[in-house]
């Protein structure tokens, strides 16, 4: 991507290509890599805090951000129908791994899949900071492969055929503020544009991913993540790329208190008019200017 260089959506872009792709990888990945089921069992979903900053940052976040505001093109309409397409299904799915949690937590050990589920978004929020730095740790489907073998209890095996409504309900939300956010952005997006810093909102944004790891771990309070993703939004505010547009297509660019600037004398124009013979047209003669030798000259020119 040209103008914000995020690291994971680069990526993603050369291998699926298009916006409308790209957008979908991007809000579905967690989906299928497995780091909403491991948040769903890591208990994320559990308050309305931790609802939005799952929706906000693992659907949504930088990464959204940039493909909208970098490679979608500028007619909203049809940014808002690409949204939509892609949301809808993530809705939907996210629902549906959400019913599948019970099954899931009757073959794993839950503490030790949350420490797994952490250092996944420990990794994400480095990838997202640093392309350098992603190229050195292993995919997220990796360590959750290995965080699943780890946790892994086949003695405690069972088929759990009943749902909880309340949980799908709150990954369904979930999806529902990453779509959101996805919409907001597309409506503000001639504004973003001028005012955002797409890169310090992606550092801001690997910030808060790593804070949510940490209360996933229990070593910050719950509600931090939000709070940090808020503070990475003002920080990628320029106030100035605002005033500089604004400047830009309110005039022409003269300052009216500038002092006026003397170009100097400007060169006379041409005394007489041509004739086809080489001479001159008696009915469009001008004075003479006073050269020597002129008639007169010494009247226009005294200084002659």
């Amino acid at each position: 991507m040209s103008s914000s260089r995020h690291p994971i959506a680069l990526r993603l872009e050369e291998r699926v290509g298009g916006d409308t792709r790209l957008l979908a990888t991007v809000m579905l990945l967690p989906l299928v890599d497995g780091i909403f089921a491991a948040l769903v069992l890591a208990g994320a979903l559990e308050t309305p805090a931790g609802i939005a900053q799952v929706g906000l940052l693992v659907f949504g976040g930088s990464a959204t951000l940039a493909v909208i505001l970098a490679e979608m093109d500028d007619d909203p309409r049809s940014q808002a129908a690409t949204v939509l397409v892609v949301g809808v299904p993530l809705i939907v799915v996210a629902a549906a791994e959400a019913a599948l949690a019970p099954a899931i937590e009757t073959v794993v050990d839950v503490p030790t899949f949350e420490r797994f589920a952490a250092i996944v978004i420990l990794a994400i929020a480095a990838k997202t900071a640093s392309s350098t730095i992603g190229d050195y740790l292993p995919q997220p489907s990796v360590i959750i492969g290995l965080g699943f073998v780890a946790s892994f209890q086949p003695g405690q095996a069972a088929l759990v055929v009943e749902h909880d409504p309340a949980l799908m309900l709150r990954a369904a939300a979930a999806g529902a503020v990453a779509v959101g956010f996805a919409l907001a952005v597309v409506a503000l997006q001639p504004y973003l544009r001028r005012v955002v810093d797409i890169d310090r909102f992606r550092f801001g944004s690997a910030v808060a991913l790593g804070t949510l790891a940490l209360s996933v771990f229990g070593l910050v309070p719950s509600q931090a993540p939000l709070v940090v993703f808020g503070v990475a939004g003002l920080l990628a505010f320029d106030p100035d790329d605002l005033d500089a547009a604004t400047g830009s297509d309110s005039g022409d660019g003269v300052d009216p208190d500038a002092p006026a600037v003397d170009d100097g004398p400007t060169e006379p124009t041409p005394a007489t008019a041509a004739t086809p013979d080489g001479g001159s047209d008696p009915d469009t003669e001008e004075p003479a200017y006073g050269y020597p030798g002129e008639d007169g000259a010494e009247e226009r020119a005294p200084w002659l």
